[in-house]
């Protein structure tokens, strides 16, 4: 049972494309995307977010907010695949990696509730660790 998820989808990605010069009918899409997670509709969210995706392939913020919505959608195998993807391209962007480490503390949480559950009382007291170096979260860098 999932109780609670916070995620962390917001505007910066956007304004960040417009520093980057980032195709208006993209920046167009991930902006509408942003709006629909705001208001929840994470399925409309992905949908945007894909659409930009298809004009800008690799933005690490847009991969992390198409992550964000796969998360929210309980599609959690598909939203490390983006995160690492979005990871690789800036392993130092503080939006991605801030995400992508909430995405992981939950992520070990429902594992473990998920194992428990089916393992009955006494089962696993603690979440599996992703432990693929693929998947560590990189060194947390200032500015």
């Amino acid at each position: 049972m999932i109780v609670g998820v916070f995620l962390v989808v917001t505007a910066s990605g956007v304004a960040d494309a417009q520093k980057r010069k980032v195709a208006p009918e993209a920046r167009q899409q991930w902006q509408f995307g942003v709006d629909m997670a705001n208001r929840g509709l994470w399925s409309e969210a992905l949908f945007r977010f894909e659409q930009a995706r298809r004009i800008e392939p690799e933005h690490p913020k847009l991969l992390s907010n198409i992550a964000v919505a796969h998360e929210a959608l309980g599609l959690f195998e598909e939203a490390l695949n983006y995160y690492q993807q979005a990871l690789r391209l800036a392993p130092r962007e503080r939006d991605v990696r801030r995400n992508y480490s909430r995405f992981v503390e939950y992520y070990q949480n429902f594992k473990g509730n998920s194992a428990e559950e089916e393992s009955g009382p006494g089962g696993p007291a603690t979440a599996p660790a992703l432990t693929d170096s693929s998947t560590a979260a990189p060194p947390v860098s200032g500015p």
